[in-house]
């Protein structure tokens, strides 16, 4: 393994699934968790997280996939870098420890990338998660072959999460058993909006109102429930995994992502391909449409997937699969034969969309994809 030239100190913890191990990376910037899985001479595949995420409730999902897992298993090796004190059983950050920067986070990856040894590798992030790869690229360009970008954030916060938030936030706590929070802190409700995520949990660690606002963040209303339809296991598991974060660990995400700035300028740099995934109902749909107009249209494609939230990972990761399939032939990669595939899979020919069997370029928009396709048996 390679050294990043600061102290440099690797844990490895057995992990049960896939047979990864966790290593726990001291950067010039902090500790950080990676969990790394597959072979280590295949080409590395990083991934990043949405806020209060971690590997294990943000690509669980489409890593459960069997199609998915042959696809990104069979050809890379996966280093999932958790935001710090993000990863499974995390202890606090000491409040001694300063809030690390959105550039710090950046070179963080690029700190990770020298203790593997690693060149160039490909990119994938959700949201924040998103936000810090795409930094990333900007700022080593020459280290990164391509982006998967799910719901990405380019620009600095603006009125418009603001005011989505300052909305949910009012209507929640009329309507939930945190009722007080409304009561005693009117305030916060009428601040900034990532302000008032980082406020409630300073104050209130992951309460019901705290997750309930990220369970909009990540997800359609239809999977989160509501009078008449229950909420659904996927929503149920990520409160569970929720429950289990340090609460001060999420806010100083909160903090970082809330000084970020405009990422415009820096995206007509990138001669990267890019592949973008938004949800048509996501809090970042536009954002996700910006961004993909700011890049080289040779090379970006953007994905809309139909009835779907911010978190098309663990929302509809199916729909994920053949774009990702078409994009990493661009790269020489298939997924192993087809006839390993089960009959039911997404990837068999009566299921593909025929605006993807068109000999198109990347730089042409994809047209959003059916994603409730109905399968033969």
């Amino acid at each position: 393994m390679g050294d990043s030239g600061g102290s440099v100190v690797s844990v490895d913890v057995e992990r049960i699934s896939f047979g990864g191990k966790e290593h726990h990376i001291q950067t010039n910037h902090g500790s950080v968790s990676v969990a790394v899985y597959g072979d280590h001479d295949k080409p590395a595949l990083v991934t990043y997280p949405d806020i209060a995420l971690n590997h294990m409730s943000c690509f669980q999902g489409l890593l459960f996939c069997p199609e998915a897992a042959s696809l990104l298993l069979h050809n890379f090796c996966i280093y999932h870098i958790s935001p710090p004190g993000h990863e499974l059983g995390a202890a606090p950050i000491s409040a001694n420890t300063p809030i690390p920067s959105v550039d710090n986070l950046a070179d963080q990856v690029a700190d990770v990338l020298d203790f593997f040894g690693l060149g160039s590798v490909m990119c994938f992030g959700v949201t924040a998660g998103a936000y810090i790869l795409t930094l990333f690229a900007s700022k080593y360009r020459e280290r990164v072959l391509g982006l998967i970008l799910v719901s990405p954030l380019c620009k600095g916060p603006t009125w418009t999460e603001w005011l989505y938030s300052k909305v949910a936030l009012l209507h929640m706590a009329l309507c939930s058993s945190d009722l007080r929070i409304y009561q005693n802190h009117k305030t916060v409700l009428t601040s900034q909006y990532c302000q008032v995520t980082s406020n409630l949990l300073y104050y209130y660690g992951m309460c019901g109102l705290v997750k309930e606002c990220l369970l909009q963040r990540y997800f359609s209303k239809e999977v989160r429930g509501f009078a008449e339809l229950p909420e659904s296991d996927i929503v149920q598991a990520c409160k569970s995994l929720l429950d289990q974060r340090q609460s001060m660990n999420v806010w100083r995400f909160v903090q970082t992502m809330n000084e970020r700035y405009d990422l415009t300028e820096q995206l007509k740099q990138l001669q990267c391909r890019t592949l973008i995934f938004v949800g048509e109902n996501s809090q970042f749909h536009t954002e996700a449409v910006h961004m993909t107009s700011k890049l080289d249209r040779r090379y970006c494609a953007l994905v809309e997937v139909q009835a779907c939230g911010s978190l098309v990972t663990e929302e509809q990761p199916h729909a994920m699969l053949i774009p990702m399939e078409y994009f990493l032939m661009g790269y020489g990669l298939y997924r192993p034969s087809q006839l390993d595939c089960s009959p039911r899979s997404p990837l068999s020919p009566f299921c593909i969309s025929p605006e993807l069997l068109s000999p198109e370029s990347m730089g042409v928009k994809l047209k959003p994809i059916k994603t409730r396709v109905r399968l033969e048996v």
